[in-house]
């Protein structure tokens, strides 16, 4: 779909029902995101979630799912080590993910040649990480000064070079994104990252105008949908395909 210059839609997903749902309206990618923390389990960052939460979550997810990709977070601390990332990775793809995802640079390069070298597709995810909130000093915009810049587009390179099958990318400028998903081959996914990458991402709850905080990226498409939560989904599948969505007003220069 990169090749022929297709859009193709990501949301996340937590149960057997909303999986279903979104994979027949035409949603490819479906993320059992460690979003879950703050969406389902109400606190007020991802930290907290364990494997054992998202190893539940997935399998809910593949009982539910009617032919999208699954991809699964490796949580905060699940990828200290490179046995580690690999034992929990492993756990992760036996409960149903066809992809894991890791946040973070350069650092995880070993651990996305190691992954790969098993047979265990990798989702890279830079920009901003929720995981290193604390480090970052909050939930803000990456990339914007042309050091930040620059070490995002050359660890991204780094990151197809060990591997990596797909990058995703939140939280930065649209002209870094299109930039970044020009330098290298593999699928480029953004939230809060422009038009100009391959494939959009958002929290379900972020469609469905549900939760908690609502990032400029974020659309409310149940609130123009005549029918449900089904037209909802559809809707964001649709504005995707289409490239109406996200619009400059989600975006950040």
């Amino acid at each position: 779909m990169k090749r022929r210059g297709e859009k193709f839609v990501c949301m996340t997903s937590y149960d057997a029902l909303f999986a279903g749902l979104c994979s027949k309206a035409g949603v490819e990618v479906l993320l059992v995101g460690d979003s879950l923390g703050m969406v389902l389990q109400g606190h007020d960052s991802t930290l907290p979630v364990t494997m054992e939460d998202m190893v539940y979550h997935m399998q809910c997810v593949k009982r539910g799912n009617q032919g999208a990709l699954l991809m699964a977070d490796l949580p905060f601390m699940a990828y200290s080590s490179p046995t580690q990332t690999l034992d929990n990775s492993a756990r992760l793809m036996r409960a149903g993910a066809q992809i894991v995802k890791l946040e973070g640079g350069a650092w995880i390069a070993e651990s996305t040649r190691l992954l790969t070298e098993r047979g265990i597709p990798v989702c890279a995810h830079m920009g901003l990480t929720p995981q290193s909130v604390n480090r970052i000093g909050g939930f803000r915009v990456q990339g914007r000064d042309p050091a930040a810049a620059y070490t995002i587009i050359e660890e991204a390179k780094l990151l197809e070079e060990y591997g990596a099958n797909m990058l995703l990318l939140e939280c930065i400028p649209a002209s870094l994104a299109r930039t970044v998903s020009e330098s290298v081959s593999i699928p480029v996914i953004g939230i809060g990252a422009g038009q100009d990458v391959d494939g959009q991402i958002m929290v379900l709850h972020d469609v469905l105008g549900i939760s908690p905080i609502t990032p400029r990226f974020v659309k409310n498409f149940l609130a123009e949908s005549t029918s449900g939560i089904q037209g909802a989904i559809a809707a964001y599948v649709a504005a995707v395909k289409q490239r109406s969505f996200p619009g400059a007003e989600h975006c950040y220069k």
